[in-house]
C-alpha cells in the first residue's frame, strides 16, 4: 500500500529558564499519540524556503520573528510514522533568557520543559532532541553559540553558569575564565551588576570576534 509523502520543518527550541536548559513542546492530538508531546513543526508548502518556514513556525509558537537558527538534520526513515511517509527537516533555535519574559506565546497549549523532566514524546522526537543537544554541546567548543542564550550584557559567572547548564557538568572557574578571556571574544563594559557581595563587571560579546572563533577552538 502506498503512503502519502509529507514534508515538514521541525524545530527544537532551547532556552535557559529556572536554572535549567529547557525545550518548547506542544501536546500531540493525533489518535496514535494520545498523551504524548511533540517538537513544534510546520508543513512545508512551497513558496518560501525551508529556513523561512522554520521562522514561521517559531513565530507561531512564541510570537518571535528572530532567533539563532541552524539546520540540524533531515529525518526520512520509512517507518517513522505509522500511516504516512513523513520527512522532517529539523532545525534548532536558541532563545536568549531575557527574551522569554517578553514573549507572549501564541500557542497557549505549548510549554517549556526542562531536559531532565521531559514528558513522553511522539515518534522519534526524543532522539531528534538528543541529537540537537549533542550538536549544541559540540558547538560550544568552537563557536560562540552559548552567547545566544544570554542577555546582551552578562557577568563572567553568568556565562560560566550557562555553559555548565548546557554541558550538564561543573567547570573549573579559574580555567574557564582564563580560556574565555584569552579567546578575546568578550569585552568589559563600564556597567556593573550589584547584588550580594562585590558588584560584578558586565561584559558583552564582541561583534567582531566571529573570525577569531573560526580560527581556533574556544575551549580546546
Amino acid at each position: 500500500m502506498s503512503h502519502t509523502i509529507n514534508l515538514e520543518v521541525l524545530l527544537v527550541i532551547f532556552t535557559l529558564k529556572d536554572e535549567a536548559l529547557q525545550v518548547w513542546l506542544q501536546p500531540c492530538h493525533e489518535a496514535h499519540a494520545e498523551g504524548q508531546w511533540a517538537l513544534p513543526a510546520k508543513p512545508f508548502e512551497g513558496g518560501c524556503s525551508l529556513e523561512q518556514t522554520a521562522y514561521q513556525c517559531l513565530e507561531t509558537c512564541l510570537g518571535l520573528r528572530e532567533a539563532y537558527l541552524e539546520q540540524l538534520y533531515t529525518y526520512g526513515e520509512p517507518d517513522r510514522h505509522p500511516h504516512d511517509c513523513l520527512i522532517s527537516v529539523a532545525y534548532f533555535a536558541l532563545i536568549a533568557m531575557d527574551a522569554i519574559a517578553r514573549l507572549a506565546p501564541t500557542t497557549p497549549t505549548g510549554a517549556w520543559f526542562p531536559l531532565t523532566r521531559l514528558p513522553p514524546l511522539i515518534l522519534d522526537h526524543a532522539s531528534i532532541l538528543a541529537y540537537a543537544l549533542r550538536r549544541l554541546r559540540y558547538k560550544l567548543e568552537y563557536t560562540a553559540v552559548g552567547f545566544e542564550l544570554l542577555p546582551e550584557l552578562f557577568t563572567l559567572s553568568e556565562i560560566q553558569h550557562t555553559y555548565e547548564l548546557i554541558l550538564g557538568e561543573r567547570l573549573d572557574k579559574r580555567n574557564f575564565r582564563r580560556r574565555l578571556l584569552q579567546a578575546g571574544v568578550i569585552e568589559p563594559t563600564p556597567h556593573v551588576r550589584s547584588g550580594e557581595g562585590r558588584p560584578a563587571r558586565l561584559y558583552r560579546y564582541r561583534p567582531d570576534a566571529i573570525a577569531e572563533i573560526k580560527a581556533r577552538r574556544l575551549f580546546p
